[in-house]
């Protein structure tokens, strides 16, 4: 570690961040729960816009709840610096609110610079799809990444769409494009461990994976499990144990492409002890870095559930809950922040990122560049995720010395 590049200051003001933030969503047994819309996301947007007044910043609320504290009057452009507040059910508390930190550090560093950089911090809404189903939610809407009949029907977790809890807070499901954005830059917990691994304090993203993800609905026949002779029977549950593992296996072959595989929901019926389970669905969440990849891993799971299901004298169906492409970072950015890290002496790698993040959203729109900071043996969503906060002032530092470059160069173009 290099101490000279943290200051002491700069180190205690971050964990007076961190601690205003710690126990909103407290869940008693070490997580937090922060699910997107819901009371507990709103009390950190709260904290969030609390904070920016305390330091003089200019606050906004855009027509989904989103929240951005700035430094400088309106600018016709800015540089945007965010991720989200919301969480998993028993989650960590560094997914996303690492980001927010890095934000409100790069304004808290700008404000005695006498450097006039528009910076704008955007606390994002929904980013996890714990409570409706549906990911990055509030930087998908204004960036017109995801529109109404994608996600006002969907279902929280108390039952209401979130086209009722939109029209209850006066929000709106069709908000304008955002406007003005030069460059969106996030900071995030790796919610992994290769930076752990090798050794190195940050990553540069060159590629965030893009998920596909399914439900398999394999239909059998329910019946006594005491009375129906083995070679009679149609079992879901057997068929999906099958089908399970075809697909770890297809992910297995994947992975020389750094694709991966996996089947997180199993949903039985009836799930009686004494019945032989008649219908099941599998959800299946795919993703990759290559499109070509993803076809090869989605057709081979269709045609192994076929051939599983009428072996076994069963139908299935296939439903497709989402998909994104693979989504780039912007090169130029990429180079020039691992030339800042060169130049801080950090020790830095490029990698893709195996788990989604709001600058997917924002690469439609603007050059977005996303930075990785290490977590603990890789653990997230999990009450056991830990990251130090010297890695989120590394990470806040080098977005911060990269901000200062590339605001030089736009003043001084010509280089002289």
């Amino acid at each position: 570690m290099n101490d000279m590049l943290h200051s002491i200051e700069d180190i205690s003001y971050a964990e007076y961040l961190f601690d205003k933030f710690y126990n909103v969503g407290d869940t008693g047994t070490g997580g937090v729960t922060r699910l997107g819309y819901t009371p507990a996301e709103d009390e950190m947007h709260g904290i969030f816009a609390a904070l920016g007044a305390e330091e003089g910043y200019v606050t906004e609320t855009d027509e989904v709840g989103n929240t951005y504290l700035s430094n400088l009057p309106a600018d016709d452009s800015y540089y945007l610096i965010g991720s989200h507040l919301d969480s998993v059910i028993e989650g960590g508390r560094y997914d996303g609110v690492a980001g927010v930190i890095a934000g409100l550090m790069i304004l808290h560093w700008l404000k005695p610079s006498g450097l006039h950089i528009p910076v704008k911090v955007v606390a994002l809404r929904c980013e996890e799809s714990s409570n409706f189903g549906r990911s990055t939610i509030g930087s998908g809407l204004i960036t017109n990444e995801i529109y109404k009949h994608d996600v006002g029907e969907a279902i929280g977790k108390d039952g209401r769409t979130l086209s009722e809890i939109f029209a209850e807070r006066g929000y709106s499901l069709q908000p304008k494009r955002i406007r003005g954005v030069r460059q969106y830059l996030e900071l995030h917990i790796e919610q992994g461990k290769v930076l752990e691994e090798y050794g190195d304090r940050i990553g540069i993203v060159t590629t965030v994976a893009g998920p596909r993800r399914f439900n398999l609905h394999i239909i059998g026949q329910a019946e006594h499990s005491g009375a129906t002779p083995m070679d009679m029977r149609k079992d879901a549950l057997c068929a999906a144990a099958e089908i399970i593992l075809e697909i770890e296996a297809i992910g297995k072959e994947e992975s020389i492409y750094s694709s991966v595989a996996t089947v997180g929901v199993v949903q039985n019926t009836p799930n009686a002890l004494n019945v032989i389970p008649g219908e099941v669905t599998l959800g299946v969440d795919m993703r990759g870095i290559k499109s070509d990849s993803l076809d090869r891993m989605e057709t081979r799971m269709k045609n192994a559930s076929k051939r599983i299901c009428q072996k076994r004298g069963l139908t299935f169906f296939k439903e497709q809950l989402s998909s994104i492409p693979p989504i780039d970072m912007n090169q130029d950015m990429q180079e020039k922040l691992c030339r800042v890290a060169k130049d801080l002496k950090i020790q830095f790698r490029q990698m893709s990122s195996g788990a989604g993040h709001d600058a997917m959203s924002f690469a439609a729109i603007c050059d977005a560049g996303l930075v990785f900071i290490p977590c603990d043996k890789g653990v997230s969503h999990s009450k056991h995720e830990f990251a130090t906060i010297e890695s989120i002032c590394d990470g806040s530092r080098v977005i911060y010395e990269y901000l200062k470059s590339e605001y030089a160069r736009q003043q001084n173009p010509s280089g002289k």
